[in-house]
């Protein structure tokens, strides 16, 4: 297996950046060309992404970032996941009739946050004007981009939707009164315009490259910006997945009163490596308890791509999985016991479950304490589950277009030895109609929550959404460092934990790990609207081989074969101590694209 790459790993010393689509890469490395940080590249990248793949984020979207600053030798995050508003209250929705929260629409959305994260990271981290980092974005939006098939497709399979129910995203997307074409030189004028008013009032404001980022913070959350959201959403009443009409939530105290932050990671140690993640108002410790029960086999005797390390693996993660439906949810406003859950002594006795058959059942853990949250997901998994009809990935208007795609993903090394690994999404073009005149639309991030009192992903006032956006920084002792990520929903924490596993265990490089075929389990809770689970289900790349998938068949799993090249969009990028530098991104949908020298 190791040696056989569709592309090679990139190498050098001055910088990479890599990232999901390859218009957003070479941004960010033209941005280290002029002398940028790798905060200021990551920042160029991110609103770049915004425009060449709207189907996957926007600015009113999602950001968590991990970074390791080479300035103060810190690992840090920032958390840029907009809370649900302060109307926001169990008894409202269902008050509209509803069980769940839909999976679209205006009851779907939190405060935006992804433009808030990431000028606050370029105001403390980089060292270019707000200009410099989304001109390329207005350039793009402006003056055009090929639109990419998939974003093309998406648009085509709402376009009659978007003009029945959401006019003004049909006066976005399709701006002739068709769908464009693929691969057509697509524009958004509007949010060029939006982009350029903001960063032309922020420099009136101030010549001091700090003062005209705060101003551009003020002037998303309270000033021109703002008053075209609210000024939309004091009459609008919009369909959504639901099947009814719906009017939101959010109101203006909401967004004048969200800032995005700073956030120490959680970390874990695992054979050699030290692993920062988000903390569990997202899915990201589920990558790190799945490491502590694995830690209990011996991955390195295995086939990486055989029939034993496929069950190991997918077995282990059903069981972490368990305990993020079960436990995960806002720290700030619930207690979640992330020390027992991540200690090794808990998954001592959470390995001993897996065993040679295929588990059909949902096994969160019980934690002392916690008892009712474990006996919560059992009765709402005996209750709910049974249905299999659930899109294996984000984001949520699946009923009308493509399934696939989801969020997107970049991660940036300087040659100073800043790295930046960041998985923005939310504010699809699928989630919401467009704010007039801005050019894009909210998020849909509330449908995380549940309408039932107690848990702590109980819909309430101020609280974070528990999301799958995670990405990953790993280091050693003597300085190595890496960061990697993927879009995928659900499925992120588990693409990058098989990656990682055969970086780790079978020395495969950064390129040969992405390159080999994936898995992955839709056995528990989906995040996303309709909430489905499809017990003991898994979906495997054909390059397994027949042998594989029919020995997995005979161990209970019940398998889904995907399209050859079709599961995972992994990106990452690698520093040695010496300043050497490796990258890489999938070949999967050709568009991932790593760059450097």
């Amino acid at each position: 297996m190791a040696g056989f790459t569709t592309r090679p790993e990139i190498r050098g010393t001055f910088g990479v950046a890599t990232s999901t689509h390859w218009i957003a890469s070479a941004v960010g490395f033209g941005i280290l060309e002029k002398g940028g940080n790798a905060f200021d590249a990551a920042a160029a990248t991110g609103f770049v992404l915004q425009i060449v793949e709207p189907h996957l984020n926007g600015p009113a979207g999602d950001l968590p970032v991990i970074y390791h600053s080479a300035t103060t030798g810190q690992t840090k995050m920032i958390c840029a996941q907009g809370v649900t508003p302060a109307n926001a209250t169990v008894d409202h929705y269902k008050a509209q009739g509803l069980s769940l929260i839909p999976g679209s629409g205006l009851l779907a959305t939190v405060v935006p946050g992804a433009f808030d994260g990431w000028i606050l990271m370029l105001r403390d981290h980089g060292t270019m004007g707000l200009r410099d980092v989304l001109q390329p974005a207005i350039d793009y939006a402006r003056d055009g981009h090929p639109l990419l098939p998939r974003v093309a497709n998406t648009i085509a399979d709402l376009a009659g939707y978007f003009t029945a129910e959401w006019p003004t995203s049909a006066a976005v997307w399709t701006p002739d009164g068709t769908a464009p074409l693929a691969n057509s030189n697509f524009k958004n004028p509007d949010l060029a315009a939006t982009y350029e008013r903001l960063v032309s009032e922020a420099e009136a404001a101030s010549p001091d490259r700090v003062a005209q980022i705060d101003a551009a913070r003020e002037i998303w959350s309270q000033g021109f910006v703002a008053d075209a959201i609210f000024g939309y959403l004091e009459d609008a009443c919009v369909h959504d997945v639901s099947g009814q009409k719906n009017r939101a939530v959010l109101n203006r105290e909401d967004m004048a009163n969200w800032s995005a932050t700073y956030e120490d990671t959680l970390s874990y140690d695992y054979c050699g490596w030290t692993v920062h993640k988000t903390a569990p108002w997202s899915q990201g410790p589920v990558f790190l308890q799945t490491l502590a029960i694995l830690k209990h086999f011996d991955l390195g005797a295995m086939d990486p791509t055989g029939e034993q390390f496929v069950h190991t693996v997918i077995e282990a993660m059903k069981l972490a999985f368990a305990d993020r439906e079960a436990y995960y949810g806002d720290p700030d406003h619930s207690t979640v016991p992330i020390d027992v859950l991540l200690s090794d002594s808990y998954n001592a006795d959470r390995a001993k479950l897996v065993t040679a058959r295929a588990s059909l059942d949902q096994r969160p853990g019980v934690v002392q304490g916690f008892e009712h949250l474990a006996q919560a997901y059992q009765d709402r998994a005996i209750r709910d589950f049974g249905v299999h009809d659930a899109a294996p990935q984000e984001p949520t208007m699946a009923h009308l277009t493509e399934k696939r795609g989801d969020t997107v993903h970049l991660d940036v090394i300087d040659r100073w030895g800043n790295m930046v690994s960041a998985t923005p999404s939310g504010g699809w073009l699928q989630s919401n109609p467009v704010i007039p005149g801005l050019g894009f639309p909210l998020n849909s991030r509330a449908q995380m929550f549940w309408l039932e009192e107690g848990l702590p992903t109980s819909l309430a006032p101020n609280r974070r959404p528990r999301t799958t956006l995670t990405p990953s920084l790993a280091e050693k002792p003597d300085g190595t460092r890496i960061v990697f990520g993927t879009p995928g929903g659900d499925q992120q924490d588990q693409w990058q934990l098989i990656w990682f596993l055969r970086f780790v265990h079978h020395g495969l490089d950064l390129q040969e790990g992405m390159d080999a075929p994936l898995f992955h389990s839709m056995h528990f809770q989906s995040s996303f609207f309709p909430r489905q689970a499809m017990p003991g289900e898994m979906m495997i790349e054909p390059d397994f081989g027949e042998d594989v998938i029919e020995a997995l068949r005979a161990r209970g799993h019940v398998i889904t074969v995907a399209a050859p090249w079709s599961v995972g969009r992994m990106t990452a990028a690698l520093r040695h101590p010496d300043g050497t530098l490796h990258a890489a991104a999938t070949p999967r949908l050709m568009q991932a694209y790593a760059v450097g020298r």
